[in-house]
């Protein structure tokens, strides 16, 4: 991660600086167990390319994502998690289920 040392009073603040953005916890389910073109994950996620790549570039910067670039015309580029992204989906997955329970299945 390139977080100042000191920065965060709690794991809590920590990570969730990490997944602060629209569309990074929908990029981490979608890259779940799969590695997928920038394309494909685009019209999997309903984003503009714009918005993706800034999120999918942040991902990357803490370690979250991992970015391989093939040398082929065209570019191919594939998007994959880190061990450290698989260990956040799965912290991710109790608020998941937290929210399926008491969001989603809630009636007003």
């Amino acid at each position: 991660m390139v977080r100042r040392p000191g920065a965060f009073h709690c794991g809590t603040e920590a990570a969730m600086e990490v997944i602060d953005g629209k569309w990074k916890v929908s990029v981490l389910w979608a890259l779940d167990g799969q590695t997928r073109r920038f394309g494909e994950l685009r019209r999997l996620l309903g984003v503009t390319e714009k918005v993706l790549a800034a999120q999918l570039r942040e991902l990357e910067a803490d370690g979250i994502v991992r970015r391989e670039a093939r040398d082929t015309v065209p570019p191919h580029v594939e998007y994959s998690l880190t061990p450290l992204g698989d260990s956040l989906n799965a912290a991710l997955e109790p608020l998941c289920a937290w929210g399926a329970e008491n969001v989603i299945t809630r009636v007003g």
